[in-house]
């Protein structure tokens, strides 16, 4: 079932009238909905010069890429109730992409990301967005608010601009500049809109506000006769039907030189689009299908640029807006693609009378929406080290590039995350008197505890608690030389240590060997699956010996009383095991 789509799966299950008439109700609100946040989104991504080298303009580009993309989502993803189409976290990104390498960049890193969630589905890596850390997450989603926002400001200012910076800090200088050229009438019209907006989600929050914004807009100017520029007055009509599909040309530097930036196509698409199935789940008591979700979002993706389109992925607020209306499969997202088909067909001719102080209003509360500040001054409270990788992938987003952003929130992320491992996986010794009577207390209640066994004179035993990994490494190659006298026998108890990495692995290896040169004989006790089947793996299981690695300690003890010459004793009344398991074997 796991690549099964989920609109097969609903129709196995049986669809009822009732059902298909909520969802057509469902499908017609959220298309209508949508229909502005497509324009308002081809335009805010696409430089209109970009457009014309494929005889498109940016209004339709949104179009095509809601109706195409978000078909396809539907139809084929893992989702009951995703809604698919151009979102305003790509709208930085595909700027970008477009303003340097043209449309013919952007399709090759729309096509080359289309592929990389193909192959991130295949591969099964739905379940792995979970562990982007939410600082990263929240850094750039605001970051990417900040620049939206203040990307409209020209639109809803009216300034006369012969080019507009995409570098932010530039943007900003020129804005300064040509403030003084602002048009009363465009910021009249701009801030009656974003007023609109305002009141109608804070009093009527059901309706379908942006397309209720955009026709008042449009009428106001129609009919004051408003000298504000429009969508059409800028861009010229709107196609009335979808374009032949076509491959576009690709070429590999290109290919080579974008690699970067579709990654980053395809990270964004993958945590959007699962983000807004697993509010979904919350909502209709589901469970998507990650990895056919990701499938779903690349062959989408592919299918858009064959149309003219731009990247699409999973929209958080349509999809919620279709739950609310009444859709639970994917029938309801398939009548939202077709709807906007429909009303592109019959309402292109009026679309062209909106004004883009109007669309930039819309804009401007997306960003708002998307921003998250609260969760972004909550985490302001946090640890300093989620602190710094909020700030840094925010600063990276506003003031350098995304993708970089990205990168070097997850490394940056990643080195903390370590660093935080390394410091609740210690290297103890446990055959020493105990710090305090607590201490005792609490040893004694273990049954597997040392301070209820005889550690014969000549023994150490040592504990290594939590994951053994890089960052855990030199702790035991310090443990030996802090020892004012090598002891005869070394026990290192790995009962705690569920996991052991290629670094932990090769520093076990360089404490055998200096165990061996002072003359120590090394046993290994509490071995888990994982790290026994990297000894085997590896060889180490034969370097130490099979014959020196234990379930327990208490075998670990004896096999050191035979190695003094001494009996073994009985083990512990009470002790339970530490490992339960076969030993594999090469």
């Amino acid at each position: 079932m796991r690549w099964v789509p989920k609109s097969v799966v609903c129709l196995r299950q049986g669809y009822s009238r009732e059902q298909l008439l909520r969802d057509l109700l469902a499908g017609l609100t959220v298309g209508v909905i949508a229909l502005p946040l497509a324009i308002a989104f081809g335009v805010a991504s696409i430089p209109a010069n970009v457009a014309a080298e494929v005889g498109l303009s940016p209004p339709a580009m949104g179009l095509y890429t809601a109706v195409v993309a978000g078909f396809l989502i539907s139809a084929l993803g893992g989702s009951r109730v995703q809604i698919g189409g151009p979102t305003g976290a790509f709208i930085v990104i595909v700027y970008s992409i477009a303003s340097k390498h043209g449309y013919a960049g952007l399709a090759t890193a729309t096509l080359m990301a289309g592929v990389i969630l193909i192959i991130m589905g295949l591969s099964r890596f739905g379940g792995m967005i979970k562990f982007i850390p939410y600082p990263v997450t929240t850094g750039f989603t605001t970051g990417i608010a900040v620049i939206i926002f203040a990307g409209q400001l020209n639109d809803f200012l009216g300034l006369q601009l012969p080019e507009v910076p995409t570098d932010f800090v530039e943007k900003l200088r020129v804005y300064a500049e040509h403030l003084g050229t602002a048009d009363t009438n465009t910021f009249a019209v701009g801030a009656a809109s974003l007023l609109l907006l305002i009141l109608l989600r804070r009093f009527a929050p059901r309706l379908p506000w942006g397309i209720l914004t955009v026709i008042a807009g449009a009428a106001v100017v129609a009919i004051l006769q408003l000298p504000v520029e429009t969508i059409g007055s800028r861009f010229g009509d709107i196609p009335r039907s979808l374009p032949t599909p076509h491959w576009p040309g690709l070429s590999l530097e290109l290919v080579r030189d974008l690699v970067p930036e579709a990654t980053t196509i395809a990270i964004l698409a993958a945590i959007e689009s699962l983000l807004s199935a697993v509010v979904a789940d919350g909502m209709i008591e589901d469970r998507h299908h990650a990895d056919n979700e990701l499938v779903a979002q690349g062959l989408a993706n592919v299918t858009s640029i064959l149309f003219g389109g731009i990247p699409a992925t999973g929209a958080i607020a349509r999809t919620a807006a279709n739950v609310k209306s009444g859709g639970r499969t994917p029938v309801s997202g398939m009548v939202h693609a077709v709807t906007l088909l429909m009303l592109m067909l019959l309402a292109a001719p009026l679309a062209k009378l909106i004004p883009l102080a109007t669309l930039a209003a819309v804009l401007m509360i997306v960003a708002w929406n998307m921003s998250e500040f609260h969760h972004f001054r909550q985490l302001l409270k946090t640890q300093k080290s989620d602190i710094a990788v909020l700030l840094t992938t925010f600063g990276l987003t506003v003031f350098m590039d995304l993708t970089i952003a990205v990168g070097v929130g997850m490394v940056l992320a990643s080195i903390l995350f370590m660093r935080r491992m390394a410091d609740v996986s210690n290297v103890s010794a446990i055959t020493r008197e105990l710090d305090s009577p607590e201490d005792v207390i609490a040893e004694l209640k273990d049954p597997n505890s040392i301070a209820r066994r005889d550690v014969p004179e000549g023994v150490e035993v040592y504990e290594i608690n939590g994951p053994f990994f890089f960052g855990v490494a030199d702790k035991l190659q310090d443990t030996l030389r802090n020892l004012e006298r090598p002891p005869r026998i070394f026990i290192l108890r790995l009962r705690r240590v569920p996991a052991i990495d290629s670094t932990g692995l090769h520093a076990l290896e360089e404490f055998h060997r200096r165990c061996r040169r002072q003359g120590t004989h090394l046993l290994l006790s509490g071995v888990h699956a994982q790290p026994l089947i990297a000894f085997v793996q590896s060889g180490f299981d034969k370097i130490v010996g099979e014959e020196n690695i234990f379930l327990n300690v208490d075998d670990a003890m004896n096999q050191a009383r035979r190695l003094l010459g001494m009996p073994p004793q009985s083990r512990v009344p009470g002790a339970i095991p530490e490992v339960i398991r076969d030993r594999p074997r090469t």
